[in-house]
């Protein structure tokens, strides 16, 4: 990352690195790939978007070829690793000032190499006014698109693709911003743009949507009588006078009018009676601050109860804002929140958007890309290459930010599979899967910051070290360091920056940024030793289990999956003793484990339901690999299997710290299945089976999970879900509800999320739940 205000790019973007805060290769990223293009021009913002193919290394294991020797040489790892070259799909939106159009389209065309198209999609009303300019510099034909399609259609993707995408505005709570979790079911709601006029539009599927009403009183309004009533020609420069004014002192208020006998009307004496109403009478100059307020609370008052009508009378609870005049600006959210809570007495939400401004440009977009069928793919926000909500670019200096930011970035990656809900979560729509917002909770945001910035040292160490024959890796790995660092930094002052802020997110961050500079699996040769090591022991701890009563071997099934938990790279406590005894083991594991009873502990409710008919078929999300996954999770699969129940065993689609990975987990069964006849027929007959979650993240939100895991779980009638390890059953679900049977475990490997809970470090939870009949 070059420091702030550096230069970049070719010599026609000369002109543009004088102007803006970041090289322009660092805005216009990927550009040399980019596919198809579309714009959304509005009255002084430019959004463009580009679709664009990416270049990413991944680490790809695969099992050796013993055909003709002896394939069990104590010295060969299981598998063999080798990073590859792999090309994804990424949507590109940048949101710029029109006075830099200019200069940003020489750049691009100076950049463009192999674009497949020869039209761009526009929208906006600058479209016209632009057409001739986009036209002679990109040589791409404009194609203009319906700005309310547009909107309509950027606005269904965000919602769909982005979880923390809404948020209510709250201006007395620290923060303001409290996100919604993304309804399974987004239709219908209200969608009311307020832009020069306000737009109504009742939204009901993907494709029905209908302008139901609208009002000349918008953001145009206020603009213009603004500049009448205080000679300020700029908006934002209005909106700042309005955060600083007195409306009361212009407005005539229930308590000038009526004394103290407003309580007997039932109202507020503070209620504005009269916009401007004191003007008429006084004799006196009013302060531009206060004229602005005032003007700002008329507008947005009459916009909220006209929103609030139309929702009441179409039966809609969602109201949706965006436009040029929300923007973001707090004054603004704050004035038509209280609005539309005072018109509707709280029954209807007034929501506004993270990436509100970029819902054209998404939606023009889509609409060149319809051959591409887009919408049948899941896509997910890359944070490593977004601006958060109320930030500029954080890699600017903190005077450059104060300018409010000339660029603003939003990177969206296809994922390779639709996600979906696990159909076994009790009720999709209230599912959190975060146990606690670090948005809320100050303390605890503080602490995991803190231990994410110390941890980084180690993180860098890992990948240089996971790549000893690359010449550039330390050098990549610094650039890692400085972009992760900065996110840390941006969510420390605004950490709603991606929506709430949880240890998952900053967990995701790091693993995107790690991407980013191509360190797609710092821990794939750990996990290679790691298994190899644990395969060598896995018959010796089957036949010691298998030498036990039954109730004995219960327990010490439950001790190995726990034991197995401890080896958990991404837990300090746990790399520091693995980086300074090599020797520690399985065994070393279980003396670490507290004694019963555990902290939280439901083993003997566990014990009596086994006593009970067999599970159909068990669905169990496993953590990490080695020892976890070979001496912990398999025996307890083995004793499953042996009971007669089914089992799906799900592992992350890509790398995450040392969790196991789908693709590896292939190969260590197929191991064990070569040494133990109960997995080699439970494979066989289809009765174990391996998939994928479709998740990159020590964490897991089963909100977003491979569709094939979800049809699988349905079709083989699920009825026990088995969560295990801190990221999945503490840090997430930990409160999670389901219809089925869930068991949920971990050692809690923090000392300090240890004392929260009430434990130790090394404390262990066994959480075994039943749903309520």
């Amino acid at each position: 990352m070059a420091e702030c205000g550096a230069g970049g790019g070719g010599s026609s973007g000369d002109s543009l690195d004088k102007s803006i805060t970041l090289p322009p290769d660092e805005i216009f990223r990927n550009l040399e790939n980019a596919k198809r293009f579309a714009i959304d021009i509005g009255g002084s913002l430019t959004k463009l978007a580009y679709y664009s193919t990416v270049q990413h290394k991944v680490a790809k294991v695969r099992s050796f070829d013993h055909s003709g020797k002896d394939a069990e040489q104590d010295h060969e790892p299981p598998y063999e690793i080798s990073v590859q070259e792999e090309i994804t799909a990424r949507l590109h939106f940048v949101k710029f000032e029109n006075t830099y159009i200019e200069a940003c389209l020489d750049f691009i065309k100076d950049h463009l190499v192999n674009t497949e198209t020869k039209v761009i999609q526009a929208t906006g009303g600058g479209a016209y006014k632009f057409k001739d300019l986009i036209e002679e510099k990109l040589r791409l034909k404009v194609d203009k698109e319906d700005v309310m399609t547009c909107l309509i259609k950027g606005c269904n993707f965000v919602l769909k693709n982005i979880p923390h995408e809404a948020f209510m505005y709250q201006k007395d709570s620290d923060p303001e911003f409290r996100f919604q979790t993304n309804h399974p079911n987004i239709f219908p709601y209200l969608l009311v743009n307020i832009g020069s006029g306000v737009s109504i539009v009742k939204v009901e599927t993907e494709d029905r949507f209908e302008w139901i009403g609208g009002s000349s009183i918008g953001g145009g309004t206020f603009w213009g009588l603004g500049a009448l009533l205080t000679k300020t020609k700029k908006f934002d420069e209005l909106l700042h006078l309005a955060s600083k004014g007195q409306h009361a002192n212009v407005d005539m208020l229930v308590q000038d009018i009526y004394g103290g006998a407003h309580q007997t009307l039932g109202l507020s004496g503070n209620l504005i009676a009269s916009s401007f109403g004191k003007s008429a009478t006084a004799d006196k100059e009013f302060s531009k601050e206060d004229m602005a307020k005032s003007l700002l609370h008329m507008i947005s008052n009459d916009i909220g109860q006209l929103a609030c009508l139309y929702a009441k009378l179409h039966s809609l609870d969602r109201v949706y804002f965006g436009g040029f005049f929300i923007r973001g600006h707090p004054v603004t959210m704050r004035t038509i929140t209280y609005s539309i809570n005072f018109f509707s007495k709280g029954e209807v939400q007034a929501l506004f958007l993270r990436h509100e401004g970029y819902l054209g440009a998404i939606g023009a977009f889509l609409k060149g890309a319809e051959q591409d069928n887009p919408n049948q793919y899941s896509w997910g926000e890359n944070y490593a290459g977004s601006s958060g909500l109320m930030s500029a670019s954080p890699e600017l200096c903190p005077t450059q930010r104060a300018r409010s930011g000339t660029f603003d970035l939003l990177e969206m990656d296809r994922l390779e599979r639709p996600l979906v809900n696990l159909p076994l979560l009790l009720d999709p729509s209230s599912y959190v899967p975060d146990t606690v917002d670090l948005t809320d909770d100050a303390r605890a945001r503080k602490y995991w910051l803190t231990c994410f910035e110390e941890a980084l040292d180690g993180v860098v160490k890992r990948a240089v070290a996971s790549q000893p024959e690359s010449t550039d890796a330390a050098e990549r790995a610094e650039k890692f360091r400085q972009k992760y660092w900065s996110k840390l930094q941006t969510l420390r002052h605004q950490p709603f920056a991606y929506g709430t802020l949880t240890v998952r997110s900053l967990l995701d961050t790091r693993e995107h940024c790690l991407n980013e500079f191509s360190f797609p699996d710092p821990y794939s040769k750990v996990k290679q030793k790691e298994n190899g090591i644990a395969l060598k022991y896995f018959q010796g701890v089957v036949r010691a289990l298998d030498s036990l009563g039954w109730e004995e071997r219960q327990l010490a099934l439950v001790k190995g999956l726990l034991a197995g938990n401890v080896f958990d790279w991404g837990a300090k406590a746990v790399s520091d003793v693995l980086e300074s005894d090599p020797q520690f083991g399985f065994e070393e594991a279980k003396r670490k484990l507290q004694e019963r009873p555990w902290l939280v502990d439901s083993y003997n409710k566990w014990l009596q339901r086994l006593k009970g008919p067999p599970h159909k078929c068990a669905l169990i999300f496993a953590d990490n690999s080695g020892i976890d996954i070979i001496l912990g999770v398999f025996p307890f699969v083995r004793e499953l299997l042996f009971r007669g129940t089914e089992v799906i065993l799900a592992c992350n689609s890509g790398p995450a710290l040392n969790d196991v990975t789908y693709s590896e987990s292939l190969i260590v069964a197929d191991r064990i299945a070569a040494m133990d006849p109960v997995v080699h027929s439970a494979l066989q007959e289809e009765r174990l089976l391996l998939v994928q979650t479709g998740s990159s993240s020590p964490c897991l939100d089963l909100s977003r999970l491979d569709q094939g895991l979800a049809v699988l779980a349905r079709e083989r009638g699920a009825d026990l879900v088995v969560i295990e390890g801190m990221g999945r059953a503490v840090h997430t679900n930990y409160h999670a509800v389901l219809r089925c049977e869930s068991l949920k475990l971990a050692v809690v490997k923090n000392a300090w999320l240890a004392e929260r809970l009430g434990g130790r470090l090394f404390s262990v939870i066994f959480k075994y739940e039943v749903p309520a009949e």
